[in-house]
């Protein structure tokens, strides 16, 4: 394995931008090693090979003249497959869309572009980003470089596992209950869910419209916090885009300190219900941050115990009336029964084909919530729970600047053991669900490996809407306490993925 593809994102910046390495031959470093380990690790649904190569080929040759190039300019990064590409097929993981090549680019794909930073393919996803494990991606599961028998989270774990098993070193994904977070949690990886609305959703196919998130998958915090000055920012082509700019988070990871820091440590997410093994590193985190003169206090938000009720009613809600426009009339799949092909029968007998059973699940539920009837008592109800949640924040941000917990209640667990029980696989995003209800930010960084299996934890910290700086500079802070007591970054405990069957 070639040596640069374990380098951090920011070191290969300074390699590319001194002339020590070109970006022709980091992005090939990365395409060779997506050849040899895809197809174990199935971190890509579309490998970019001549367009990313094309990218480099042309910084390297605005270099090489002296032009003036953005910053990350040069640097492979993947992006996850629900988000639009026009030079590649977007299937948001479903059989319903295989094949689509969009007429438009997302934004946050847009500032890629701009940034000349060379597009290594789309990544893997639950279909339609409905799941925690990638299990139900209709094109098969990635798999966790730590174990290739466990999952990589969900319903990012294309990006998750394409960023921990070194095919690439940045990666984009969207979070809408955890998604970023959760894979992040257990590849022992850097994950950021924005503030809502801090960056562009344009372009997302969107499963959850007032939940869903771009953001930052990373080996750390400053990785993030570069990725993250690339794509955050006002575009008028979403409507609850912010306006305002939240600063850099490159200056907020290189300045941070947690001494006076206040830590709120939720007592809904650290009871019963966790690992024993997550929750010492949890403990062992906190003893840090007070080493390093952080003040820990407890803090309480009664209605989180209800925010996995109320975001599974919101979201599959908004799923089912985000997905009627899979109609077969538009675009993607079409399927034509025998007989009489009223356009009815035909978009039912393509939805039953191009739709996987979560997905249908989440719609039958979502639209029976919204019936006539039954809109008050479900999502009107969850709605209000919301609200308590968001008030539940701002009481606890009174007391604390930031907000801990164990990012998720386990390490990975093994592919097939919550698939028949979907409340148990719900309960994977307990601890992540309550910041997309509020719209705040959240980042899981590496706590560890867990005792009982050698597995990464993920401990998640939470700020107020629009203070992401703080996310990054407290963040930032843990995690070079943590590399002191480690001795070497996460990601270097991770063990050679063998490539196989």
């Amino acid at each position: 394995m070639s040596e640069l593809v374990k380098r951090n994102a920011s070191e290969l910046v300074e390699l590319l931008q001194s002339g020590e390495v070109t970006s022709v031959e980091l992005t090939q470093a990365f395409l060779d090693r997506i050849e040899k380990l895809n197809p174990l690790l199935n971190s890509f649904l579309h490998v970019n090979t001549k367009e990313a190569l094309a990218t480099a080929a042309e910084v390297d040759r605005k270099r090489a003249a002296g032009e003036k190039l953005p910053k990350l300019a040069g640097l492979p990064i993947a992006v996850k497959d629900n988000l639009t590409t026009t030079d590649a097929p977007t299937t948001a993981g479903s059989k319903i869309l295989e094949g689509w090549i969009p007429q438009y680019d997302a934004t946050v794909v847009k500032l890629l572009r701009e940034e000349m930073m060379p597009i290594l393919g789309k990544t893997n996803l639950d279909e339609f980003a409905m799941g925690s494990s990638t299990e139900f991606s209709a094109y098969g599961p990635s798999r966790n470089p730590w174990d290739t028998d466990r999952i990589p989270g969900g319903s990012g774990g294309g990006s998750s596992s394409a960023v921990a098993g070194f095919l690439a070193p940045l990666a984009i994904g969207s979070d809408t209950g955890g998604s970023i977070r959760f894979p992040a949690a257990v590849t022992g990886t850097v994950g950021v869910k924005p503030t809502y609305g801090a960056v562009s959703r344009y372009g997302l196919i969107a499963l959850a419209s007032s939940l869903d998130q771009i953001g930052p998958v990373a080996r750390n915090v400053l990785d993030a916090a570069l990725l993250s000055d690339v794509i955050t920012g006002y575009d008028k082509h979403d409507s609850t885009s912010l306006p305002e700019s939240l600063g850099s988070m490159v200056e907020a990871a290189k300045s941070g300190s947690l001494k006076g820091v206040r830590v709120g440590v939720i007592k809904e997410l650290s009871g019963e219900g966790f690992q024993p093994g997550v929750k010492a590193l949890f403990n062992e985190s906190l003893e840090l941050m007070v080493k390093a003169g952080a003040e820990i206090v407890e803090v309480s938000c009664p209605s989180f115990e209800y925010a996995i009720a109320a975001y599974y009613l919101i979201l599959p809600a908004e799923a089912s009336s985000n997905l009627a426009k899979f109609d077969s009339v538009r675009f993607g799949m079409r399927v034509t029964p025998e007989g009489n092909p009223t356009i009815e029968r035909v978009m039912a007998a393509t939805r039953e084909a191009g739709f996987g059973p979560e997905v249908k699940r989440r719609i039958i539920l979502g639209t029976y919530a919204l019936s006539s009837g039954y809109y008050d008592a479900y999502y009107g109800s969850a709605q209000k729970v919301r609200t308590l949640i968001q008030r539940d924040f701002a009481a606890a941000f009174e007391k604390a600047d930031v907000l801990v917990s164990p990012t998720a209640p386990t390490t990975a667990f093994k592919f097939g053991e919550k698939l028949e029980d979907p409340l148990a696989m719900y309960l994977n995003d307990i601890a992540t669900i309550p910041a997309n209800l509020a719209g705040t930010p959240g980042i899981s960084i590496p706590n560890g490996l867990a005792s009982e299996d050698g597995l990464p934890s993920g401990i998640q910290l939470l700020a107020p809407a629009r203070e992401d700086k703080r996310l990054y500079a407290i963040g930032a802070a843990l995690e070079a306490l943590q590399e002191g007591v480690w001795g070497k970054r996460m990601i270097d405990f991770a063990p050679e993925v063998k490539a196989g069957a």
